[in-house]
């Protein structure tokens, strides 16, 4: 039995996710899942995953991969697999090993999502999965001499039927397969149907399951976020690539550029990875964007609210020096704040002594879900710019608990005597808050 402090978390973690459950509200994800992912147990955990979000009334498309299963299958009837440039080679008899796989495929998954045994979490869940002929494909042709026969590639989305499909509340699957005018059977990618509905479909999310946490940099860290410019140069460079990754970042970057809001990139080995990328601020994978998350701009009156519950707690915990409402109002016009994905995530002021060519950065607070992120450095730049664009020549800070950080960003200890005298004359001796000072270059 669950403890008190346990359930408390629990609640706690729903009151944090229940903004993103009203932002994603009959919004469309799309989700890619290679074959590795529905062996085992984890095809399970993933059907209790994708369940929730449909009960949330997220609109569901599943697009699964079938290469493990086709290799089975080949293999069964002593056939050698044949690729070139990464992609399957599907001649006649392997083209019918993809039909057996993709039904079996079908059928697996049909069942996972019709359990509802009263100790499951689909218990009492009213979800269907529906199927059907969606996309209309067209032949790879030859490349380098070789013809890839079966194998093809996606001409058009029924989008009219997806839609239909969805509206009806039910989770969609999409099959990497499809069906030519001709009467014709064609083996498809998976992750190029993933992308060709999300992209048709103009969805919230388009999600691939890799094998990796997500890109790596250098350090060895996962990034969280990347523009698709930056996914750009981190595929050219192959830094942090894993085998799925190298598949799926060029799909992930296609989609957000084809107007995909997202494109996630998740640890398919990470049990409720779904959950924990999509309803926490902080999320677990790599997210693509066409345009930066995070960007700092001048503080408006409806950003009041969200300033004082930033620096509330900083004024509890003595870290920074009380500021009634009213006041804050009146120095509104020296406030910028840093938003991330549509939340006022951080703040900062700036109150200028002109005469003596300095300022006073102050107020600088990040809620604490956003601080890995190094969204206070961006912050810092932001104020810099503001400052040298008012023609100043030094920042300063007084801080009580925070000196490290403003020493790894470039500061120097400095005394009370180099503040400019008005603010000098208003010094509280007894916060003996340390003074820091840093050249703008």
């Amino acid at each position: 039995m669950a403890t008190l402090s346990e359930l408390q978390q629990l609640v706690g973690w729903v009151r944090r996710a229940a903004p993103y459950i009203h932002a994603f509200g009959e919004r469309t994800f799309v989700i890619g899942i290679g074959g590795e992912v529905l062996e085992g147990d984890a095809a399970k955990r993933l059907a209790h995953d994708c369940n929730l979000l449909a009960a949330l009334e997220i609109r569901l498309v599943l697009v699964p991969g079938a290469r493990p299963r086709i290799e089975r299958e080949l293999a069964r009837q002593g056939l050698t697999p044949v690729y070139h440039r990464g992609l399957r080679v599907t001649d006649a008899p392997a083209l019918e090993c993809v039909k057996q796989a993709m039904g079996a495929l079908r059928i697996d998954i049909e069942a996972l999502f019709s359990q509802g045994l009263p100790n499951t979490p689909m218990a009492g869940s009213p979800v269907r999965v529906r199927s059907g002929n969606f996309i209309t494909p067209k032949p790879v042709g030859v490349y380098d001499g070789v013809d890839y026969q079966f194998t093809g590639t996606v001409r058009r989305i029924d989008v009219e039927a997806l839609n239909a499909a969805l509206d009806s509340s039910d989770i969609v699957l999409v099959m990497p397969h499809g069906h030519s005018p001709s009467g014709e059977v064609f083996n498809l990618c998976m992750e190029e149907v993933a992308e060709a509905c999300a992209s048709a479909l103009k969805a919230e999310k388009l999600v691939y399951l890799c094998d990796a946490p997500g890109l790596i940099d250098e350090r060895g860290k996962l990034v969280p976020e990347v523009t698709a410019e930056q996914a750009e140069v981190c595929l050219a460079g192959a830094r942090g690539i894993s085998e799925d990754l190298g598949l799926y970042l060029p799909y992930a970057i296609r989609a957000v550029k084809n107007g995909v809001h997202r494109a996630h990139l998740i640890d398919r080995d990470l049990d409720g990875g779904l959950l924990l990328e999509f309803f926490t601020p902080e999320g677990v994978g790599t997210v693509v964007t066409r345009e930066p998350l995070a960007r700092v701009r001048e503080a408006v009156a409806e950003d009041l609210g969200a300033i004082v519950g930033l620096i509330q707690p900083l004024e509890e915990d003595g870290t920074l020096v009380r500021r009634g409402r009213e006041v804050l109002e009146r120095e509104l016009d020296k406030f910028s704040v840093l938003e991330h994905d549509g939340v006022v995530a951080g703040c900062a002021a700036l109150y200028a002594f002109g005469e003596e060519g300095t300022a006073e950065l102050a107020c600088v607070a990040v809620m604490p879900d956003y601080r890995r992120r190094g969204l206070g450095a961006l912050i810092l730049d932001h104020m810099e710019r503001r400052a040298r664009a008012a023609g100043l020549k030094t920042l300063f800070v007084l801080t009580t608990r925070t000196e490290h950080w403003f020493l790894e960003r470039g500061f120097v200890l400095s005394d009370i005597k180099s503040l400019p005298r008005a603010k000098r004359d208003y010094y509280n001796l007894q916060r003996r808050s340390k003074v820091f000072r840093k050249t703008l270059s």
